[in-house]
């Protein structure tokens, strides 16, 4: 139980100080009475003994309160939900084959889109200088160049919020000293990886644009540089969302057994960014067999053989059909095995929450393939990944080990 301090006006034992003795407390000459203790601490400093951490030879530092903690937590909690919403929107500007309609980029003076015709045929006739337009689009009209283009620039402009939203409340709160010592080290991480995530989306957008003139292919950003930008993406909200997830859920103080043990390595797993990169959804759309067999004839043409996990798009669409089968059954079994071991009621909605969006997903996946990849229904599979994800976070979370 925390004990309040004293009123420092209030005289304790007849002295004018107030009367808490603290380890290695300054010499009565710094005090100027009797007492032998440092002088009483300024009005509101400090409201309980637990804000003030005690240093001998180096007075009092303070450290944030746990109202002070919970407005951190729903900030970073804020934050992935902006980078949730990034990945997202940047899924539907990929689906669309919105993302290599900006050919340019500037942090400031990309942020004006065109106002008059005249802006709007320059950036028209720019566009017209790309693979893309030349390959894909050379007869689409003015009015087709302003839908994509508006969707790439949605895109970039919800990147910039997301930076705003990490970078001035991180720099309000570090003033403030509502960060502890540890807690800023993770901040100026975030914060850095959402500016490497702004440079390496352009990077990956180069790779669409650029002139080979050896190949007569669909242009498309390199699949390497997605999974790059999209990894970078998720490992941005994980963190984020870890870090709120212990800031503001209290830790079960859960029996160390065997049982649990299994459990919270059981809890680990995830994966696939590759099928986006090269439209591998367009391959096989059958399920559960690809094409009239269980293994495609296709699966490994490629040569050297490696390169088929990375760039045969029906290989890509065989692990991500493995990958997805064996993440339901994974997340079935661990449902089971928490229904054995007594855990406290909010743990337990985790893990029924997670089952039920793990059988959503792949229902979602399924008539994604076999309705052959309408955008709207694609877009929710993506989403519902996310949403997967974040409940497999949350479980993660309540089984968390308290620390010693």
């Amino acid at each position: 139980m925390q004990r309040l301090l004293f009123p420092p006006w209030k005289a304790v034992m007849g002295s004018p100080c107030l009367r808490v003795l603290i380890p290695g407390a300054a010499p009565r000459t710094q005090c100027g009475c009797s007492c032998g203790i440092r002088r009483p601490l300024r009005p509101g400093q400090y409201s309980t003994i637990s804000e003030v951490a005690l240093q001998p030879g180096r007075g009092t530092v303070s450290q944030p309160s746990k109202a002070a903690e919970r407005v951190v937590g729903r900030w970073l909690l804020v934050c992935s939900g902006t980078v949730a919403g990034a990945v997202i929107l940047g899924g539907v500007t990929r689906l669309t084959e919105s993302g290599l309609s900006m050919v340019d980029w500037h942090l400031i003076k990309g942020m004006k889109p065109p106002t008059s015709q005249e802006e709007w045929e320059a950036e028209f006739q720019k566009y017209q200088q790309f693979p893309e337009f030349k390959i894909l689009n050379h007869d689409m009209t003015l009015a087709e160049f302003k839908f994509i283009w508006y969707m790439e620039y949605s895109h970039r402009m919800w990147g910039r919020l997301v930076g705003l939203a990490y970078i001035l409340p991180a720099a309000y709160f570090w003033r403030k000293g509502w960060l502890t010592h540890g807690l800023k080290g993770r901040v100026l991480a975030l914060c850095g990886l959402v500016c490497f995530q702004g440079l390496l989306g352009w990077y990956m957008v180069k790779s669409g644009l650029a002139e080979k003139p050896d190949s007569h292919d669909i242009p498309r950003v390199s699949q390497y540089r997605l999974a790059a930008h999209l990894g970078s993406a998720l490992v941005l909200y994980c963190a984020s969302l870890w870090t709120s997830f212990s800031l503001l859920l209290p830790q079960h103080k859960l029996p160390e057994t065997r049982q649990l043990l299994r459990l919270r390595r059981f809890a680990h797993g995830t994966a696939g960014a590759f099928v986006a990169g090269l439209d591998a959804g367009l391959v096989y759309n059958s399920f559960p067999k690809m094409g009239e067999s269980w293994i495609p004839e296709d699966l490994f043409t490629f040569s050297p053989l490696l390169r088929n996990v990375f760039e045969n798009p029906t290989t890509v669409q065989f692990d991500h059909r493995i990958l997805g089968v064996t993440s339901v059954a994974a997340i079935t079994a661990l449902y089971f095995l928490s229904r054995r071991i007594p855990l406290p009621r909010r743990t337990k909605i985790a893990a029924v929450t997670l089952l039920a969006l793990a059988y959503t997903q792949v229902g979602l996946g399924i008539s994604t393939l076999l309705m052959y990849v309408p955008t709207p229904l694609a877009a929710t599979h993506q989403s519902g990944s996310l949403a997967v994800l974040s409940v497999a976070l949350w479980l993660m979370s309540e089984l968390r080990r308290v620390p010693k």
